[in-house]
């Protein structure tokens, strides 16, 4: 008897486990935009991140665009990324939220790279970038927003590339997705040069980015970004710079804050126990201090991101930190970076009624320059210096502001 032939017989058991509900929906909207890669390349983390491996997204697809030469897109390869937001909806990774909130940090990265002449195969280097902004997000808890600028001061690629820091801006295909988790924003990686992050730093993100989009070399209306262009917005149109310094004296800058290396002594505790120039906190205040610029002042934007610190809306609760001094006289002291900053802090910030605060690299101290019109904060015309732990707040009244803003010019010329 053929024992084969005695088994039942049933249909084809698929091996496969189902695709995860909050995966699926994006695959979906993918599918929309690529109908004829309905399985395109991928980069898989071999162990996945809630297994205990080190990379956050489960996968980067890459598809291949034909790009639009009359409309100045350039053909490409499209990275989009998945496990910034909630693929499982169990837990696993992410805290459950239901299909009206946001789904996990409520966003995926995305990434344009033009095509070289004859390459048939994506290359893989994005994946990587992708994957060490994912970690920054899952480490610090901060997320990525359009407008938002990334220092990286290397060739994204390795490379001997210009193009070594990021802006981020909206997909202009994908743009956001709902799911049953929650909804999902796509927020794609621009490369930049060095003066473009500068710009973004001095005006805004989205300033520069609008720039960009004008310039077919510099990334056209999609921001494809090419790793081998040369030039800046800057020498492609000389009239850059006078639109950067239009909107910089109208608008002021949407930098609040930066890590640097900065201290403070006040002329009442010249005694004060220093080390490496940062005065030592005690636990509860470092723990204090960290919640608090974590909350911010009323009307922040955004500190610079991954060397630095970013800071969300919130009102200073003054109750949060101990010891707090109205002081007589302070002592600041910056290093050459941070000191070829305060012409932002005065001009693009100060001076247009906001604040914009420093933040030690070295330990806990914190000096936040404030204008007149700041709410929630400690100081008044009265007592112009107060601080709060080791967190300095200074007071710059109009007339002042002004003054420091022509001192400071040669700051930003050195």
């Amino acid at each position: 008897m053929d024992e084969a032939g005695a088994l039942p017989q049933g249909p084809p058991i698929n091996m496969l486990p189902p695709t995860p509900p909050g995966l699926e929906a994006l695959y979906t909207l993918c599918r929309k935009i690529y109908p004829d890669q309905v399985n395109p390349l991928q980069v898989t983390a071999l162990l996945k991140y809630w297994l205990g491996g080190p990379d956050p997204l489960d996968y980067i697809s890459m598809y291949a665009h034909p790009g639009n030469a009359h409309e100045n897109i350039p053909p490409h390869w499209h990275y989009i990324s998945f496990g910034l937001s909630d693929l499982h909806g169990d837990g696993r990774v992410h805290d459950v939220t239901g299909p009206e909130g946001l789904s996990g940090f409520g966003f995926e990265l995305t990434f344009r790279l033009k095509r070289e002449p004859g390459e048939t195969s994506p290359p893989t280097w994005p994946a990587n970038l992708m994957q060490s902004l994912a970690k920054y997000v899952f480490h610090s808890g901060n997320t990525l927003c359009t407008g938002d600028h990334v220092s990286w001061h290397c060739a994204l690629d390795n490379s001997e590339s210009r193009i070594q820091h990021m802006l981020m801006t909206s997909d202009i295909q994908l743009s956001s997705a709902q799911t049953p988790f929650g909804n999902v924003d796509f927020i794609q990686i621009v490369g930049v040069c060095a003066d473009e992050l500068r710009a973004a730093q001095q005006w805004n993100g989205s300033g520069v980015l609008n720039m960009l989009s004008n310039l077919p070399a510099s990334g056209g209306p999609w921001h494809v970004t090419d790793m081998r262009r040369g030039e800046s917005i800057f020498e492609y149109d000389p009239s850059a710079h006078e639109e950067l310094e239009r909107g910089f004296e109208t608008e002021g800058s949407n930098l609040s804050g930066v890590s640097a290396r900065c201290s403070w002594t006040d002329h009442e505790a010249r005694d004060r126990k220093f080390v490496d120039g940062v005065s030592r906190l005690t636990d509860e205040e470092t723990e204090q201090i960290k919640n608090t610029l974590q909350k911010g002042l009323q009307g922040a934007d955004g500190f610079n991101k991954l060397d630095d610190v970013r800071e969300s809306s919130g009102m200073l609760e003054s109750a949060e930190l101990l010891h707090v001094r109205k002081l007589d006289g302070i002592h600041l002291v910056f290093n050459l970076e941070a000191g070829s900053l305060l012409p932002l802090a005065i001009r693009g910030r100060v001076k247009h009624g906001r604040h914009f605060t420093f933040k030690s690299v070295l330990g806990e101290t914190a000096i936040t320059l404030v204008a007149n019109s700041v709410t929630g904060t400690l100081v008044d015309m009265e007592h112009p210096f107060v601080a709060q732990g080791s967190w300095l707040q200074v007071l710059i009244p109009d007339d002042l502001a002004q003054d420091m803003a022509v001192t400071f010019q040669d700051l930003h010329r050195s």
